[in-house]
């Protein structure tokens, strides 16, 4: 589990301050994620199952905040991003 930032700070460049922020909390709730999912694997009791499958489903929601904030910040990850598609497009294609 992550319960530190995985960068120091006080070395980014304070232009890159807001951006490194956001991909930390991106870090943060995949983490959640993951620790939520495998958690729902693990209990049998299906209220809590259900329960943590909606807490985990929310965690997803705030990935694509803190993504959409960094996009609006990091035009070069909007083009990486883009390019990433169109290769998994290709490749699926083939």
């Amino acid at each position: 589990m992550m319960s530190n930032i995985p960068i120091d700070l006080t070395k980014v460049k304070k232009e890159n301050i807001d951006k490194e922020i956001l991909r930390a909390g991106i870090i943060a709730e995949l983490d959640a994620i993951n620790l939520y999912e495998q958690f729902a694997e693990f209990t049998e009791n299906k209220e809590i199952k259900k329960v943590i499958l909606d807490i985990a489903r929310e965690e997803k929601t705030h990935v694509g905040e803190f993504q959409t904030l960094l996009l609006k910040l990091d035009k070069q990850q909007v083009t990486e991003l883009d390019a990433g598609k169109k290769e998994v497009e290709k490749e699926l294609k083939e």
